[in-house]
């Protein structure tokens, strides 16, 4: 297990400040598959949150020994129901891979439409007919004179 230095202990809980519990410890306890879900855990994220409900500080406290002796991980911090644990990332995993975007199609040459006449606008004082252009009305006849 590696000791962690003070400095390196007061940046790993600074990062582990926004992070969410990954992994939750309940009635059953500390079982296989959670420490095969926190060891998932640690390989992939390296720096994890643990929530563990209804222990006892001194029982959270012994917990958190047993998960770093089983994962070989080190305590960051107690605080509250949340256990913060740290271990260094594998160097064999394998990076992660950028999915390609899909080869553009190519080219096909679509026939353009002929543009759609406008409709006339109306405007204030003018009154459309039935197939027949826009008129003036009256009012505005008498006042154009």
């Amino acid at each position: 297990m590696t000791e962690l230095t003070p400095v390196r202990r007061r940046a790993l809980r600074a990062q582990a400040h926004h992070l969410h519990p990954v992994v939750s410890i309940a009635g059953n306890g500390l079982s296989a598959s959670v420490v095969a879900e926190i060891e998932r855990n640690l390989n992939a994220h390296g720096l994890i949150k643990v929530r563990v409900y209804g222990e006892e500080r001194s029982e959270r406290a012994i917990l958190m020994e047993r998960i770093c002796a089983q994962t070989t991980s080190v305590p960051v911090q107690h605080i509250g129901n949340i256990l913060v644990l740290w271990r260094e990332k594998p160097e064999d995993a394998p990076p992660k891979t950028v999915a390609q975007k899909p080869a553009p199609r190519a080219a096909q040459a679509t026939p353009k439409r002929p543009a759609a006449p406008r409709a006339r606008q109306s405007r204030p004082g003018n009154r459309s007919t039935s197939g027949g252009p826009a008129r003036r009305s009256a009012g505005n006849l008498a006042r154009r004179g």
